[in-house]
Order: structure tokens, then C-alpha cells, then sequence
């Protein structure tokens, strides 16, 4: 049994936020696969399965998203976790994929490795960072800008096919094939 989470925060408003980048591709994914729906209270977010995946969206919002994940580990016991998140180290258009390391001050990162550990695959959706750092909350809370919208679903596309061939294929496989960066002729998106 393999483990996608994305992560994100619920409601509305925060649906089109740089932040929920990894629920944009469980979305996908669920669109494409038609899973199951086999959510229930005590997992803390909504859960899907369709043979030997499970795709989870925490619903905890994202700095309380490890109680969530940890509900689902201890129920089925996954072989791999794959977590899809955003990541400010990367410009936008950047997408790469790991195996633990630190969570780089994101909240969502720090509540599952508090409670699962951190030896989990991570694929990083690259949504660049702003100028000032007393701006991050505010840049991860809010749009993806119109120029970047126009990219965004390849970016989406690329991060759901890599997070399932993570399920079937060795992280350096999947890194050489399923990693990009996009060259936007030095034409600053961020």
C-alpha cells in the first residue's frame, strides 16, 4: 500500500493559495483514478483508495496536517508515504523529488515529521518565495499570479505523474524523468 498526501488547508478561500498546491494534485489524481472514498472522522481528512493507493487531504489545515497523516499510517501501515507540498526554496515551475530531510520552516512538513518521522518521499512543487521574509505567510496565502495560472497545470500534471510513479519506481528514476524546471527566459514569475 503506498501513502499520496497533499497538502493544503480546507474552506474556499484557500483553494487557489500557493499553500494548496499539493491538494491541486490529489484533486487531479482523484479525477483521473475515480477512487473510493473511504473518509471517516477518526483519519482527520479525506481519504481515497483505488488498489494499492491511498490519497489523502488532511483537513487539520496545514501546521496540525501530521495528526492526520499519522491516523492514516497507523490504519494501514503503508510501505511509502509520498508527500506533495509547496516549496519556497524553489521558483516556481521547479519540481523535484526526495527522501526525508528537513522540513525548511514549513509548517505542514514539521506536524508529520513530529509525528511520523521524516523518512518520507517528498515532492517539492517549487512557488518561489518573496522579496522581504516578513512576506512569506501572506505570499503562501494568497493566488498564484495570472502569469503563473498559465503554467500551473502542466506543473500540477507533472507532480501527479511522478508522486504515482513513486508508488511503482526508485526515487532516482523517478527524479531523472518526472523532475523539471521550467526556462522562462529569465522572465521572472514569482
Amino acid at each position: 500500500m503506498n501513502l499520496i498526501v497533499g497538502l493544503g488547508n480546507p474552506e474556499d478561500k484557500y483553494k487557489s493559495n500557493r499553500h494548496n498546491v499539493g491538494f491541486m494534485v490529489v484533486d487531479s489524481i482523484v479525477g483521473d483514478l475515480s477512487p473510493s472514498n473511504i473518509t471517516k472522522s477518526a483519519f482527520k481528512g479525506e481519504l481515497y483508495k483505488k488498489s494499492n493507493i491511498l490519497l489523502l487531504k488532511p483537513m487539520t489545515y496545514m501546521n496540525l496536517s501530521g495528526e492526520s497523516v499519522r491516523a492514516v499510517v497507523d490504519y494501514y501501515k503503508p510501505s511509502k508515504v509520498i508527500v506533495i507540498h509547496d516549496d519556497l526554496e524553489l521558483k516556481f515551475g521547479t519540481l523535484r523529488f526526495k527522501l526525508g530531510g528537513g522540513h525548511g520552516g514549513h509548517n505542514g512538513l514539521k506536524s508529520i515529521d513530529s509525528h511520523i518521522g521524516k523518512d518520507y518521499y517528498r515532492v517539492r512543487v517549487g512557488i518561489g518565495r518573496p522579496e522581504e521574509k516578513s512576506k512569506v505567510v501572506s505570499y503562501v496565502l494568497s493566488d498564484f499570479s495570472q502569469k503563473q495560472k498559465e503554467y500551473l497545470d502542466k506543473i500540477v500534471n507533472k507532480a501527479k505523474e511522478g508522486a504515482l510513479a513513486l508508488c511503482e519506481m526508485e526515487l532516482s528514476e523517478v527524479a531523472q524523468k518526472y523532475s523539471m524546471k521550467f526556462d522562462f527566459d529569465k522572465e521572472d514569475l514569482n
